[in-house]
């Protein structure tokens, strides 16, 4: 059929065709874009929608996959690390709490082993570990045994741990009754979040 017209009437229907095209590529273009600029930079894992009111936790240390994401009321520690792609080699996850449940805006340090012949002995020659007291998974005794930090001090930050959830840094100690600047200066290298 379109041979039977003159060559300009041909041309102006390629081209009319051609516009259509090129005009529902471009729509189709520009309202998938809109939907792609809202994404957020840091990926952050998709919770379904029956799972109930979504965690944001932030997963660091000696994992496969640093970053944020996403988990279902109820989740544990131990979920945390597995969705960051597993605890890698170097990691310690004796001095990790792997059973705590999770807490929204919160960060999971996954810990690294200390370096061989790093161990002291207390006065009754047992070995304990010489790097720093981990506040996030402490227990009561190790806590005690921080310098300037008795048994109710101990108390009180396993308290508010409870309260509050994971510690992200020494300075939040500050909001404990009986901790302030002088005392987390004290701490700053035997206690660690």
């Amino acid at each position: 059929m379109l041979d039977t017209l003159p060559p300009t009437r041909r041309r102006l229907i390629a081209g009319a065709l051609l516009l259509a095209v090129v005009l529902v590529l471009g729509a189709r273009h520009v309202l998938g874009a809109g939907t792609a600029s809202q994404t957020a930079p840091v990926p952050v894992a998709p919770v379904r929608a029956d799972a109930g009111p979504a965690l944001v936790v932030h997963v660091v240390g000696a994992v496969h996959r640093a970053g944020l994401y996403r988990f279902a009321a109820g989740s544990r520690v131990a979920d945390a690390v597995a969705r960051a792609g597993g605890a890698t080699r170097r990691a310690d996850l004796t001095l990790i709490n792997l059973a705590a449940p999770l807490a929204d805006g919160t960060q999971v340090v996954v810990p690294v082993k200390a370096p061989a012949g790093r161990a002291t002995t207390t006065d009754g020659g047992a070995s304990v570990p010489a790097g720093p007291v981990h506040l996030n998974v402490a227990t009561l005794e190790q806590l005690d045994s921080l310098p300037g930090v008795g048994p109710v001090t101990a108390q009180k930050i396993l308290d508010y741990r409870q309260k509050h959830g994971a510690f992200s840094s020494l300075e939040e100690l500050d909001a404990i009754p009986g901790i302030g600047p002088a005392r987390i200066e004290q701490l700053r290298d035997a206690a660690a979040p």
